[in-house]
Parts: C-alpha cells; structure tokens; sequence
C-alpha cells in the first residue's frame, strides 16, 4: 500500500540516484508496459534519466505508444541490458512479485547492488528481495498504482499526455475495458482525471483493441470454431494451440491476446484455459469468474501465479501432456 514513511525514502532514492533502471515481467502485456512507460515519461518530467529493460518483445498492438521503441529487451539487446543492471543504482520493478518472474533478467536482477522498489498488485509479494514495497492486490492494475505513486509525491501536475497515455492503457487492458472486479470508484476516478488532463480515451482504445489483421482474426476463428472443448459439465473451457497451427496463420506475439476471455465469456463457463506451444514450452493462461479462482490452480499445478481470476502458467512437455494433466485436475478447482 502507499505509505508516506515509503514515498519520502522513495523520493530520496529517485532525487540521488545516477542510474535508474524500470524493469517488468515476461510476456508483456498492457499493463506492464503502460506502467513501465508512465513511470519512465514521469521521472522525464521530473527531468530524472531512466531506461526500461524488459526480458522480451512487447506485442506489436502496444508498439505505438510514445517511447515503445526505446524499451530495450533481452532477446534483441541483451549486452546493452547487461551494462545497464551492472551501473544502475535504483531498479523500479513493477508489475510483478518475485524476481523469477522476469525470465532472463532474473541473474542480473538478484545479482545487482541497487536499491529496488516494487510496485504491484499481485497477491504474496516476496518481501525479502525488495528494498521498499508498494503492493496491493486489491488494486485493478500496476498502472493505477503508478498514478497512486505520483499522487502522493504531490506531483500529479507533471501528467500530461505522454505520462497518462500509457498509465489509461494499462489500467484499460488490466481492468478488462473497466468490466473486472478489481476496477473500483477510484479506478473511474483516476480515469476521469486523466481525460481531464487531454488524455485521448476513444483512440486509446482504437489502438489497442481495433488493429486487428486478417490472419489474426482468421486464428482467432479456427480457434474458437475448431479447438474450443468444454468439459466438467460445460463450466470449463479450453483451446489448445500447437506450433504448427500457429504458424499457419503466421501467428505474431499478441495474435492470441484476449482469446482465454472469449472462452469465459460463454454462458455457464466458470474457468477458462489457453494453451499455446511456444520455445519449446507450453504457455497457459487461465481465467475465472464467480467463486471459482485460478491463481491457487496456476500456482501449485502449472508453476506459475497471478490474480484469483486471471493468472498464467507453464508445462514442459508436450502439448497432449499438458491437455492432459489440466482436463484430469482442473475439476478440483471449480
């Protein structure tokens, strides 16, 4: 939670600090890279110099947000990351709890000497690892936090288009387009003052959500119309998609983004999965809705973590395997 003892030791840090790296967890998504990006166009207000160094490539329907490009990842800038962990002085983590969940960048993490503050919303946050914590995961994204950050500097002035862009769309992806139950009346509020300060919502939302190409909406359709199988008496939902199927419809990073939702959205449906065969590893993406949780399920099954309705997970093996072990487990969770 925000707490003034922790934003004065903060501040402090940021005024006095040479080198200040922002680091996020794998996989990107909205609100990790909006966080990442309103912190970093923030710090700039404050005429303070930061580097974002995220473990890989962000998909490409969040590439034209203003300073994307700038972002450094590990699969394509891994000398200059490197430099970077071994001159920072202050590293922002945000959006994730624990150092393993920034893939490769976990090394030079744990290994560094600089000061780090989290700030995050996902629940049991390693309190060991992290120099200050600012956790709640009550909160509906790490982006709303990063506002809360900025509130209690008393800095709000400094949000202006290139802070509060990215901060509306982390907030928007996280919050399922403000429908989640983690989006609450501050949440609105915060939105509110956003488009107050010129934030443009409606071309936000246009980016992100109405760029779709052809062979993305073709995978989408085979997807739902072929693979889609609902087990546990039509309260389960999963699509599994293999390698090959996903380089038919010459899949890029992000083509798949939403699609364990369309499976939730079915009437009756409780838990949805997604499976997807990716670097030799079969990726899972679980969402729930009611009284039915899947972070516990993420968490001890499929070595992974994350929210009670949203989380993510991983199974070495084959995709068949994985199919497997999720349709003979997964009714102990719903």
């Amino acid at each position: 939670m925000i707490n003034q003892k922790h934003i004065k030791q903060s501040l402090e840090l940021i005024k006095n600090a040479k080198h200040i790296v922002i680091t996020s967890h794998k996989s990107p998504d909205g609100d990790s890279i909006g966080s990442s990006l309103s912190l970093h166009h923030f710090l700039s207000r404050m005429n303070i110099n930061s580097t974002i160094c995220h473990p890989d490539e962000m998909p490409y329907f969040l590439q034209w947000l203003n300073g994307a490009s700038q972002i450094l990842n590990f699969e394509q800038h891994k000398s200059e990351i490197v430099e970077h962990f071994k001159s920072a002085d202050l590293i922002f983590c945000l959006d994730y709890n624990d150092p393993s969940r920034v893939g490769m960048l976990e090394k030079f993490l744990t290994e560094s000497s600089a000061k780090k503050i989290m700030i995050d919303h996902h629940q049991n946050p390693n309190t060991d690892f992290f120099d200050i914590i600012f956790s709640d995961p009550n909160n509906s994204s790490t982006s709303q936090l990063i506002y809360e950050f900025i509130e209690a500097l008393n800095k709000t002035d400094l949000i202006d288009e290139n802070v509060g862009t990215p901060m509306y769309c982390g907030i928007m992806t996280d919050t399922g387009s403000f429908r989640f139950p983690s989006t609450t009346a501050k949440t609105h509020l915060i939105i509110a003052e956003l488009i107050n300060k010129g934030i443009n919502n409606s071309i936000i939302h246009e980016k992100v959500f109405d760029t779709n190409t052809i062979s993305k909406l073709k995978l989408t359709g085979y997807a739902l119309s072929k693979k889609l199988t609902l087990i546990e008496n039509n309260t389960v939902g999963y699509i599994a998609l293999t390698k090959e199927e996903l380089n038919q419809f010459k899949y890029k990073k992000g083509d798949t983004e939403g699609l364990v939702n369309q499976i939730l959205s079915i009437n009756g449906i409780k838990l949805a999965c997604f499976l997807k065969e990716e670097n030799g590893i079969i990726k899972m993406s679980f969402r729930a809705k009611g009284d039915t949780y899947v972070n516990t399920l993420a968490q001890k099954q499929f070595f992974g973590g994350g929210h009670i309705y949203a989380a993510g997970g991983k199974y070495e093996g084959s995709i068949e395997d994985a199919i497997s072990k999720f349709v003979t487990i997964v009714g102990n969770y719903v």
